[in-house]
């Protein structure tokens, strides 16, 4: 898996808009760019690395984000959007997903997820207490890398699908004893980890195989736990 060269884009010149989601979780594939669309609205769903790094507001008009991944629980969505693209809903959009009305009424024209919300605050809260979304960016890299070191040192019984230049630091999918994956081991992997208290590891079921999502809450001592036990098994299986 892969992002192709933004060279080769044929992007519509008369387009309305450009619309990328920046990290996408079923295959580990992360944009580390943010795209030239020639003057287009840009407009992304950075749903799965929102506040994972610093990123220039100014270059979109809409950027939206669930909070349920990086900045709190499920019921509760970030949009910022571009004051001149407020507006120009169509007919058919229902008036409480109108970004005017909602921008209108301070985002309490209906009766908001205070829970969420209350939730997601607390949140925002502890990430600027820990260094902001520049220090979050670090502690993805240091995350993710040990993660990936792993894998690029196994001699192939673990492979990552994707190209390294497009691989994501909140979502680490990867298959054991070949590119195709072997089910039994892969099977023996995710019993051992459930043992070790270590769950949801288990590969988007279009995909199969194995995923490492590490979010913001995820902690390096977290990461390092699943690492040595990826070492351990590793030495263990591998022919």
């Amino acid at each position: 898996s892969d992002i192709p060269d933004p060279s080769t884009w044929n992007l519509n010149p008369n387009a309305s808009y450009v619309y990328y989601c920046a990290n996408e979780t079923v295959h580990g594939v992360e944009f580390d760019f943010v795209p030239d669309v020639k003057g287009a609205v840009l407009v992304c769903d950075m749903s799965s690395n929102f506040l994972s790094r610093p990123v220039d507001v100014s270059k979109f008009g809409v950027i939206f984000a669930g909070a349920q991944k990086n900045v709190g629980c499920a019921g509760v969505t970030v949009v910022i959007v571009r004051e001149d693209l407020l507006g120009f809903a169509l007919k058919e959009c229902p008036v409480v997903l109108d970004y005017k009305t909602q921008a209108t009424n301070g985002s309490l024209y209906n009766t908001p997820p205070c829970y969420s919300i209350y939730i997601m605050g607390l949140v925002l809260e502890w990430i600027k207490n820990n260094g902001g979304a520049a220090a979050m960016d670090k502690l993805s890299l240091i995350k993710s890398r040990m993660i990936y070191d792993i894998i690029d040192k196994s001699n192939g019984f673990y492979v990552c699908p994707v190209e390294k230049k497009n691989r994501s630091r909140m979502n680490v999918p990867f298959r054991i004893g070949s590119i195709k994956g072997d089910e039994a081991l892969e099977k023996k992997f995710l019993e051992k980890a459930v043992e070790l208290n270590m769950i949801s590891l288990k590969g988007h079921r279009s995909v199969g195989g194995i995923r490492a999502s590490l979010y913001n809450a995820v902690t390096v001592e977290d990461v390092q736990k699943l690492a040595t036990f990826m070492r351990s098994f590793m030495q263990m299986h591998q022919s």
